[in-house]
């Protein structure tokens, strides 16, 4: 397997040449680093600065390479009249090969070079024994440790911005999906809304406008056009409130009434009006501590008031359309520790009872959604629901608990 190198960088070809050409200038002035070194021919000093200068080009793609020749040139530039462009290449070549380098590298060569500074200027002193002998550790340091540390620090800093980018960027990602998830959740609570607002009004529509089209009594047809005129106004006052929301969200409007359980008994007179046309009666048994007694009732978290309220509304509006002539039936009551107390917590239990069976007259169509609102509202208290056919009724029933933290989760 071959070994491919890419090209040098621009910036890498114009530092080498800049070298070498001022490695030249210096040697043809006769200017050399140290002079007094003629082991070997003056033109020797040429060598290791055109290798070091060729390993520019390579100090990006290549840095162990160019590390490992450029040591060796600037060991062999001390057997001759040495020249200072060579062992500035070897400066950049240290610097390269700590930023360009592999990690465990970067974290090796300022530690290898502290200690080579530190033994050189130990073994200098010891040698030597005069003070001037300090200033080869220093110029080893200079030559070795100094970009070695500064090519560390770079490298920090470079590694320290890119995970603060990254963070940002999964920073800026959670919070889109958050967006996201908001924009969900809130679209599925005004679904169902809208679901249990109007389907009531619409499905007393369905069935008495194919009661009168299918009855040829004017009697009849002026009772079931009473009751679509009805509708038809609850229904659209429900939904110029729901679409003044949904404008006006965020301005800083007063906050519209909320639904409660207070409103049951004119919810089921209207579904009496509603049902009388296909046999239904509807009764409230309300079990909760106080009811019907002229106490004050023990009041509810306005969550689970408003999810009860729904509940019931859809399983009005689910026997209105399918329920046998019978009586429906809507309970209340309270279960848990402390049901009998305010703020005692425990759970409120819904349960509507609606005849099965075979249905005469006209039938309105379902799609499944409200029993789907209603499993969601449940769910997002932490309750329990279950719905299906008991024995001769359809049951509806919901748990829902009336602890503080069961509502704020």
């Amino acid at each position: 397997m071959t070994l491919k190198i890419p090209p040098p960088h621009r910036d890498d070809v114009l530092l080498a040449v800049f070298s070498v050409a001022a490695g030249l200038l210096l040697w043809s002035l006769g200017v050399h680093s140290s002079p007094t070194r003629d082991l070997l021919p003056g033109w020797a000093a040429l060598v290791p600065l055109l290798a070091l200068g060729a390993m520019e080009l390579l100090r990006r793609s290549a840095p162990r390479l160019t590390l490992a020749v450029g040591t060796a040139g600037l060991i062999a530039d001390q057997f001759t009249v040495g020249n200072l462009a060579t062992v500035l290449i070897f400066t950049d070549l240290m610097y390269a090969a700590v930023v360009y380098g592999k990690p465990a590298m970067a974290r090796r060569l300022p530690l290898i070079t502290g200690l080579i500074t530190v033994a050189v200027t130990i073994a200098s002193v010891a040698w030597l024994r005069t003070p001037q002998a300090l200033l080869i550790g220093v110029v080893t340091g200079i030559v070795s440790f100094g970009p070695a540390l500064t090519g560390a620090t770079l490298r920090n800093h470079r590694e320290a911005a890119v995970a603060a980018r990254l963070r940002a960027e999964q920073t800026a990602l959670l919070a889109e999906m958050d967006r996201s998830q908001a924009v969900v959740a809130e679209r599925a609570r005004m679904a169902r809304e809208l679901h249990d607002m109007v389907a009531n009004h619409l499905s007393a529509i369905a069935i008495h406008s194919t009661a009168a089209l299918s009855i040829d009594s004017p009697a009849t047809s002026r009772e079931a056009l009473g009751v679509i005129r009805e509708n038809s106004v609850q229904g659209l006052a429900e939904m110029r409130r729901l679409i003044g929301l949904l404008r006006n969200a965020g301005a800083g409007q007063e906050a519209v009434a909320t639904p409660s359980l207070d409103a049951l008994d004119a919810l089921l007179e209207q579904a009496r009006t509603n049902g009388a046309a296909s046999g239904l009666d509807f009764v409230l048994l309300d079990g909760r501590p106080g009811a019907g007694s002229g106490e004050d009732r023990e009041p509810l978290p306005t969550p689970v008031e408003l999810a009860a309220y729904r509940i019931v509304q859809e399983s009005l509006t689910n026997a209105l359309k399918h329920a046998a002539p019978g009586t429906v039936t809507v309970r209340l009551a309270r279960e848990g520790p402390g049901a009998g107390t305010r703020g005692g917590g425990g759970a409120l239990r819904v349960t509507v009872d609606s005849p099965y069976g075979e249905r005469p007259g006209p039938r309105a169509p379902g799609s499944g959604a409200g029993l789907i609102g209603m499993r969601e509202r449940t769910e997002l208290l932490g309750g329990a629901f279950e719905a299906g056919r008991a024995n001769a009724v359809w049951r509806v029933r919901a748990t829902l608990p009336v602890e503080e933290e069961a509502v704020r989760a």
